[in-house]
């Protein structure tokens, strides 16, 4: 168990972090704004998960592979570009999203989980990040470091899931406005488009660290 000061001090750098503009942070927001909060909610469940593989990934020492490896680490950052691309191209061809209100063409809670899970784990920044800063809040005179990885990786969780589901209840709001109408609709969808666009470019030329 680590220290309280040290649980202290990790956790309001997390929720600063969190707060921080960064491409989970904006996923969240514009799938909210899309969808409503709730579905912004959900999103940020999905991330959480990944957080969770992150953590995992880093405590069992797996995390070092895409460290050492530029290939992995290209594989991995293409992958979640290509994703994003995915996304955008869903976004722009779609038209009025009335269905939040209407349950036509929603495309559903368990999707929206499955893109916040895939925006995550195919972020290999996440991966190197969670390398480099969790084992800076570790004491190795303690014991264990695993379980300390672990219990910090938990932490960071909740820091994320309470800051991005404020995000997800300020997007919702913007979704009552869009969706008032279908050339609000509209307009939202082409801003989420070039949203996640931006996202694959900078994912993709993020430099290997």
């Amino acid at each position: 168990m680590l220290p309280i000061e040290t649980i202290a001090q990790f956790f309001a750098t997390a929720l600063f972090l969190a707060l921080a503009p960064g491409p989970d942070n904006i996923f969240v927001l514009t799938q909210s704004a899309l969808y409503g909060s709730r579905a912004g909610l959900v999103t940020t469940l999905g991330l959480a998960s990944g957080l969770l593989v992150h953590s995992t990934a880093v405590a069992l020492g797996v995390a070092v592979i895409f460290q050492n490896s530029a290939l992995a680490f290209t594989l991995l950052k293409l992958a979640g570009a290509g994703y994003l691309l995915y996304l955008a191209w869903l976004s722009w061809r779609a038209g009025s999203v009335r269905m939040v209100t209407e349950g036509q063409q929603f495309i559903g809670y368990a999707a929206l989980y499955r893109r916040g899970i895939i925006m995550n784990i195919t972020n290999p920044k996440v991966t190197l990040f969670f390398l480099a800063f969790l084992p800076q809040f570790t004491q190795p005179a303690l014991g264990n470091v695993a379980g300390q990885i672990g219990q910090l990786g938990g932490l960071f969780i909740l820091a994320t899931l309470l800051i991005f589901g404020l995000v997800a209840l300020l997007g919702g709001r913007l979704a009552q406005v869009f969706n008032a109408s279908p050339r609000g609709q509209r307009i939202m969808n082409r801003i989420a488009s070039c949203i996640f666009l931006a996202l694959a470019v900078v994912l993709v030329f993020s430099g290997h660290v």
